[in-house]
């Protein structure tokens, strides 16, 4: 499988944030009295935060949220979650995944992210990682979150690719129906290794590079 470029989510592949996104939505429920757990919590993997706002207060009880209400809690979420983020450092991307970027960049390959969270570049400058891809798209330039291919489509335009010559890497099954949404070949790893629907599955990160051979 010969690709010129490589797209890959932040979240679940490059580095693991999980559970501050946990933290900060648990704190922003608790304090509205919505019940909030790790298995709620999975559900708003790979959603924009407007949708995942939306899947916390199906357990709401108290009077309608205007949208006024709805923007400042999605705000304390973030502030909440940027804090968190503050404490990432280079140690919070593996000697294997920095190994493979710069492996699969040195075979000539593009590299881009394609990210639905507004806050991909803060955590790549955190982490130093910034400088190993091509491009970023992220939540500050789309409209649509995944499931819709639009990250990922402006993902390619940014590198210049035509959506058959990318490779998306995905942990979760919402981005891997994004990728195909998009005509561009699914990798899963993580849990979206045993989505039927991924092209290619792989257990580790450096496995991407016999599909770079």
């Amino acid at each position: 499988m010969n690709m010129k470029a490589f797209i890959f989510d932040l979240d679940g592949v490059i580095v693991f944030t999980d559970k501050f996104h946990y933290q900060a939505w648990k704190k922003m429920a608790d304090g509205m009295g919505i019940y909030f757990d790790e298995k709620i919590n999975n559900r708003l993997r790979g959603v924009s935060r407007a949708e995942s706002l939306e899947i916390i207060l199906e357990r709401y009880e108290g009077e309608p949220l205007s949208a006024e209400r709805k923007a400042e809690l999605m705000e304390e979420k973030n502030n909440t979650y940027r804090k968190l983020l503050s404490t990432m450092t280079p140690a919070d991307v593996t000697d294997e995944v920095r190994n493979t970027l710069k492996e699969l960049h040195e075979r000539g390959c593009k590299l881009a992210i394609g990210s639905s969270s507004k806050n991909a570049k803060f955590i790549l400058e955190k982490v130093e990682l910034l400088d190993a891809f091509d491009a970023i798209s992220d939540g500050n330039n789309i409209t649509h979150s995944k499931p819709d291919p639009e990250v990922f489509s402006k993902a390619g335009e940014f590198l210049g690719e035509k959506p058959d010559n990318c490779i998306v890497v995905e942990d979760a099954y919402a981005g891997i129906d994004a990728a195909k949404a998009a005509g561009m070949t699914a990798v899963g790893i993580g849990d979206a290794s045993g989505y039927d629907k991924a092209d290619v599955k792989i257990q580790t990160f450096s496995e991407l590079l016999k599909l770079a051979e």
